[in-house]
């Protein structure tokens, strides 16, 4: 208990954060005005480095809040402006909107998931064969959806998988209210069961989370920045496809097969099977759920596959924004399953608005990178070379930068120096165009290697389920390595070789 206001204070302030954490974080603050005076370039670097920090560390502390401190000191201090960091959302508001309603869109799709899922879980005895339909899966969905769909699919189906199992491992009924953010009530006999079970799940989730990396370099809708580069390359669809195939291509087989692999030999954290104990608890779910669904519960799992099938083509044919089409899937299934009060309605946006305003203050951090020149000297570097050598420089370049920042960002700063001297008339379209893939599949496939590399990585990162699993930054830095290694160097040689 606290017992002066100054105790209180301390106590506030972060909440329930470690107390190094804590003094760690004032100490950002504090010593960061000095850099600034010292060397403004050298202060970016800083507060880029105290942010992935932040970011490391979200199993400690919500980056929001640290990061958000550590955004509004680099303005105050003049590293970047209100309006610098107005202008990156307002570019990226596609990606805001998308996180608002899509991910609310796919709550209300939640019952069809978790049936469809279960029947494929204890349907696939085989931990590869599983895997490999994960991350084949999540290739195909984010080749023609936005991979921040398809993670916040599988972390749906992921989280009611744990909440079943954690409910039963409590020594609880399946219909009684649970907690399961806590082991407190877990019985002794189950933790050895929910550890092993956590470590499945982590296992499944990165091979999801990887898979629509593999997907999303393909095709012109697969991540924001195919579509800017896209539009300044004037690429259409089947082009673009055709212009990322001989690296995209042997990249996903790469992918896959060093997802096998690593089920295979059991290393990087992956491997763990389904424990007889948790497939029993998840079987008799499904024959409860089986034996109890009303009429109406299942007519609602058949308007949430409908809706899901709306939701597929929308996204596919490029109907609309995704945004829109979150808002499309949220009227549609809460209208025809009877969900009509604000406060049911209102769950669906707990799990994406915080991670909306996170990824607003990721915006704040890259506007100073973008003001105070941070990747300039990279970029010239890479400039002064020539040939296959830029190429290959282009897509490292990209990859690196693409690990530390926003992809989008980094996609945009290149192509707009690409085009630039193409319209110059330094360049011939065969070089602008192979510079153009190198720059798409750069900031695509190494990316894959930290959280803050794939804002689908970020939101897996920072999602409610992430603690429940055990998901920390340096365990998913850990299990993307085998990925990062394998794919970036696939996809250096294939634009070495067949580019």
């Amino acid at each position: 208990m606290a017992h002066s206001f100054a105790d209180a204070f301390r106590e506030n302030f972060l909440g329930n954060s470690p107390s190094w954490y804590k003094l760690t974080i004032i100490g950002f603050l504090v010593v960061n005005p000095f850099i600034v005076m010292i060397d403004p370039f050298l202060a970016g670097w800083v507060f880029v480095i105290q942010f992935i920090f932040t970011l490391a560390m979200a199993l400690k502390c919500y980056p929001l809040q640290p990061g958000g401190l550590l955004a509004v000191e680099a303005i105050i201090l003049g590293l970047a402006t209100p309006e610098m960091v107005f202008h990156e959302a307002e570019v990226n508001f596609p990606v805001i909107m998308l996180l608002m309603f899509m991910v609310a869109g796919i709550y209300f799709l939640r019952e069809f998931l978790l049936f469809t899922f279960t029947k494929i879980l204890l349907g696939v005895k085989s931990k590869m064969l599983l895997s490999l339909m994960f991350s084949f899966t999540a290739a195909f969905l984010s080749a023609f959806l936005d991979a921040l769909t398809v993670t916040a699919v599988i972390i749906t189906v992921a989280a009611g998988f744990y909440g079943v199992y954690h409910t039963v491992a409590s020594g609880k009924l399946l219909d009684m209210d649970h907690d399961p953010t806590t082991d407190a009530e877990v019985v002794e006999l189950h933790r050895e069961d929910l550890e092993q079970f956590r470590a499945f799940l982590r296992s499944l989730m990165m091979h999801g989370a990887v898979g629509t990396a593999l997907g999303g370099v393909t095709t012109l809708v697969g991540e924001p920045q195919n579509l800017l580069i896209a539009e300044v390359m004037d690429w259409e669809f089947v082009e673009f496809f055709m212009k990322m195939a001989h690296i995209s291509m042997p990249v996903l087989v790469v992918g896959l097969i060093t997802c096998a692999l690593l089920e295979k030999f059991k290393i990087f954290g992956y491997g763990t099977e389904l424990g007889p104990k948790v497939r029993e608890v998840l079987e008799q779910y499904d024959t409860e759920m089986s034996q109890k669904r009303t009429h109406a519960e299942s007519m609602a799992i058949v308007v949430q596959a409908v809706v899901a099938v709306v939701l597929i083509f929308a996204l596919g044919l490029h109907l609309a924004e995704p945004g829109v089409v979150g808002l499309l899937v949220i009227v549609l299934a809460t209208a025809f399953n009877g969900i009509t009060e604000e406060h049911r309605i209102g769950h669906a946006f707990e799990e994406a608005l915080p991670f909306t305003a996170l990824l607003v203050v990721f915006f704040a951090i890259v506007a100073v990178i973008d003001n105070q020149g941070l990747f300039s000297p990279v970029i010239h570097w890479v400039m002064d070379h020539d040939g296959k050598t830029q190429m290959a420089l282009f897509y490292i370049a990209n990859g690196v930068l693409s690990m530390i920042s926003d992809n989008v960002f980094v996609a945009t700063v290149y192509i707009t120096e690409v085009a630039e001297i193409y319209q110059a008339g330094e360049l011939t379209r065969e070089q602008f165009d192979a510079l153009a893939i190198a720059i798409n599949t750069g900031t695509n496939i190494p990316s894959v290697a930290t959280p803050n590399g794939q804002a689908a990585f970020l939101f897996l990162l920072t999602s409610a389920l992430a603690p429940l699993i055990r998901l920390s930054y340096g365990r998913m830095v850990i299990m993307a390595l085998p990925y990062t290694v394998t794919m970036s160097i696939t996809g250096l040689a294939a634009l070495w070789y067949l580019g």
